[in-house]
């Protein structure tokens, strides 16, 4: 690839190497710039720009981050849209991250053109959280070593997948001691169910006896015989020996002892055995609160049908410090954090606010939003749309005809919200419905009802492009260098849009930010157009 300072009319198909900010628009790094581009900056007086182009052995960076994250994808994975040369990979469902650490590391270790970034291995994710993500660093690779990649790739497919929960059954022992308190009890209960449930596993059912080998043992036979099919024994007293009640007990029911001790803290003293193919575990004392310990990483991967092996629990060493350590640098402030913390330990929270409250002044006594388009009113396809995305909420504001306009959308999820000052103009319609936005949301696509050639891809398209740590705040459409809509906000800018007023939207803040504006390609027409007239036939 060529990088180097040009004239600006010989920069025509050139890669943009630096942001340009211009009166009326931004010219974003990475952007290939066309003759109405030079015009524009030779408007503005440049002389010359620093660009790239590509040579013959080169691959773009969005073709190249594909093909490497077809490369590295296992199953349960899906992989979104190639964007400024990432690729992200997202859980398909809830399970277990599994990542080959030394594949990685090989493949990260080619060359530095290339890389990728993942969860930590056996990371408890959600459907459609984001487990990884591959980046191609410059505007374009080498084909031989792009190649050399794949090649590593695929030699050790899958590097990475998910490995689905399998609902499990499980049988809970407590052994009581004279001064043992029943509310103890019934809070470990408590917790372990919230565990189970959040792993798609249930408690199968729970025997409460003394803390005694033989009474232990029988309480083991009895719940595999009801069909549990993993045993978890939380004991009076903590297992300090092999020798002790409960591996006592496990070996009388005719269990194996496999390993007592792990090089976790919390959770130092977990004892892992087995019946057969029924796992049985006795907890740690840690395991009665509902903080992280060792116990949940053993109890999750045998949640996944991962089997546990007492060396794999040897090696859980290095990470395995859990305990909150004061001296701890905070490395993002408060606010930073609140922004993120989703995006890395879950899911993303993404409303959809479909307004619908146009006056349809331009048509007369028709309500255009009513108008039958393809077998539907023209306001069922945006918030179709919007239901069939990945947003996770979706509400619709009405206004002119609202009973109407509810009665079409009767039967559809959603949340409608009726703005009576809808005649005011449009920021009052966008200020009621961010007032009913989730607290909790991480942006928020505002999508308008009269355009119904918007799909669930193009919302799915903005969403995919979002991220709030890379400064990708605000996402807008562009098709043949025109923005459109819907348009996604990052929740750091609904206060300020609740704060508009008059008949417009929020446009003037994506000049205000354009710093942090993500312009996303789409490959058709439909984010430009909206209805205004009809046909007086």
């Amino acid at each position: 690839m060529l990088f180097e300072r040009r004239p600006v009319e010989k920069t025509e198909q050139t890669i943009l190497a630096h942001s340009i900010k211009l009166d009326k628009q931004t010219l974003k790094k990475g952007h290939v710039l066309s003759k109405a581009d030079i015009k524009a900056l030779q408007a503005a007086g440049y002389d010359s720009i620093v660009v790239a182009s590509l040579e013959q052995d080169d691959v773009a960076e969005d073709t190249a981050a594909q093909l490497l994250a077809n490369a590295v994808c296992g199953q349960l994975l899906q992989i979104n849209d190639p964007f400024t040369g990432r690729c992200n990979l997202r859980a398909a469902t809830s399970g277990l991250f599994i990542a080959n650490s030394a594949g990685i590391d090989q493949l990260n270790l080619l060359h530095e053109s290339l890389t990728i970034a993942t969860l930590a291995a056996y990371s408890v994710v959600t459907a459609n959280q984001l487990v990884a993500t591959v980046k191609i660093i410059p505007f374009a690779v080498n084909r031989h070593n792009l190649d050399a990649c794949l090649q590593v790739a695929r030699q050790l497919s899958p590097l990475i997948h998910v490995k689905p929960f399998s609902a499990k059954k499980v049988g809970l022992i407590q052994t009581r001691l004279p001064a043992t308190r029943e509310s103890v009890l019934d809070k470990t209960s408590s917790v372990l169910v919230q565990r189970l449930q959040r792993l798609h596993s249930t408690l199968h059912d729970e025997i409460r006896c003394n803390h005694d080998e033989t009474e232990t043992a029988a309480a083991i036979d009895t719940l595999l015989e009801s069909g549990a099919d993993m045993i978890i024994i939380a004991g009076a007293s903590a297992i300090v020996d092999r020798r002790d009640v409960v591996p006592s007990a496990i070996k009388i029911a005719a269990g194996d002892i496999l390993h007592l001790g792990m090089p976790v803290d919390p959770g130092n003293l977990l004892l892992l055995a087995r019946r057969g193919n029924h796992p049985i575990l006795g907890l740690p004392g840690c395991a009665r609160s509902p903080k992280q310990n060792g116990f949940d990483t053993v109890l999750e991967r045998l949640v996944a049908d991962i089997d546990v092996t007492p060396q794999d629990i040897m090696r859980m060493g290095q990470g395995g410090l859990l305990k909150e350590i004061i001296t701890r640098p905070q490395l993002r402030t408060e606010k930073l954090n609140s922004v993120t913390q989703t995006a890395v330990n879950g899911p993303l929270q993404i409303s959809a606010l479909v307004l619908s409250t146009a006056t349809s002044t331009r048509t007369g006594d028709i309500n255009k939003l009513l108008l039958d388009i393809d077998g539907l009113p023209m306001v069922s396809h945006a918030v179709k749309a919007a239901i069939d995305s990945r947003a996770t909420e979706v509400i619709v504001v009405t206004g002119h005809q609202h009973e109407q306009l509810s009665d079409v959308l009767r039967g559809y999820t959603l949340h409608i919200v009726h703005n009576p000052d809808y005649a005011q103009g449009m920021s009052t319609s966008l200020i009621t419905g961010l007032k009913a936005v989730s607290a909790n949301t991480d942006a928020v696509i505002v999508c308008l009802a009269d355009m119904p050639r918007v799909t669930a891809e193009h919302i799915n398209q903005l969403i995919a492009a979002f991220d709030p740590i890379e400064g990708r705040q605000i996402c807008v459409p562009v098709y043949n260098g025109k923005r459109g809509n819907p348009v996604l906000w990052s929740q750091r800018f609904l206060n300020e849009m609740s704060e508009l007023t008059g008949d417009v939207g929020a446009k003037q803040l994506i000049h205000e930010y354009s710093d942090v504006v993500c312009e996303v390609n789409m490959h058709d027409s439909a984010v430009l157009l909206d209805i205004d007239t009809i046909s007086k036939d």
